[in-house]
């Protein structure tokens, strides 16, 4: 037996193993990609309702601003709570609550509402909140 043979019966396997642990690699590596692209479409969903929210708010706002009142009609607040949980027409997933607070001239309008996309330690939808202060003359 020559030391060339040898030395070839001694590496046999050892490029199996190479390619075993470069799989390995690439395996880890396209895991990470799926759970940031998860991440990522989290966040954006999470944006895409914030902005929502804050629009909703605005067109409330605005409703303040012309009737010049923090004290809106009860038939536009109604309209405007049916709009803020209408999925269909651009409103907000899981059932939003708003609340209006008047203090000291500064009007305080929260919009709360349900993630279903995410999820908290408990396992049931994560909520998340917008809030805008406001000044009505």
């Amino acid at each position: 037996m020559s030391l060339r043979s040898a030395i070839r019966r001694r590496a046999r396997g050892f490029s199996l193993i190479e390619v075993l642990m470069a799989l390995l690699v690439f395996s880890l590596g396209i895991l990470g990609l799926v759970a940031l692209q998860a991440k990522a479409v989290t966040y954006s969903i999470d944006a895409e309702d914030r902005t929502r929210a804050a629009l909703l708010v605005d067109d409330l706002v605005s409703t303040m601003w012309a009737q010049q009142s923090a004290t809106v009609a009860s038939d536009t607040l109604s309209s405007w709570a049916t709009r803020l949980g209408d999925t269909t027409q651009f409103g907000l997933p899981g059932s939003p609550t708003y609340s209006i607070t008047t203090t000291s001239g500064l009007t305080t309008i929260t919009v709360t509402w349900a993630e279903p996309t995410r999820l908290n330690a408990a396992g049931a939808a994560a909520s998340s909140s917008y809030s805008t202060t406001v000044a009505i003359p």
